[in-house]
């Protein structure tokens, strides 16, 4: 017979609790801008829990280079021994990507936003839903 795994062995994409915090947390981010194109949240290795919106990209793609992209800037960032990578930021003509870490969880939220939001509303945004995701997961 079959038992449930336990819900602190189910991994983040897998668990209910994450992907029900991780809709909360995007459609929340979407109420604070419309300029909010696509989001996502995803694990540290590269599955997507949830994302909001998208017509930019597949979904399983997007995660799984964001996650590249957080390991790779988290290791430089460790290099260099500059301390802990923050946050990042891909600019670009037609808008930008921001994608920051949920503090102490293995997930990241991935955001692209339209070119007619600034990079600091941008950022704000994305780090109050990153608060909001570990409220809702502790």
């Amino acid at each position: 017979m079959n038992q449930p795994l336990a819900p602190a062995t189910v991994p983040s994409h897998l668990n209910p609790v994450h992907i029900d915090a991780g809709n909360r947390t995007l459609a929340e981010m979407q109420d604070l801008a419309s300029s909010l194109t696509f989001a996502a949240m995803l694990t540290d290795d590269g599955f997507e829990i949830v994302h909001l919106n998208g017509a930019h990209t597949d979904g399983g793609r997007f995660a799984s280079m964001s996650s590249s992209v957080q390991a790779l800037s988290d290791a430089v960032a460790h290099e260099l021994k500059i301390g802990t990578n923050e946050y990042v930021i891909i600019a670009s003509e037609l808008g930008h990507v921001i994608q920051l870490r949920v503090q102490g969880h293995p997930i990241v939220i991935a955001a692209l936003f339209d070119t007619h939001e600034t990079l600091g509303k941008g950022l704000s945004i994305a780090r109050i839903a990153a608060r909001r995701m570990a409220e809702l997961i502790a």
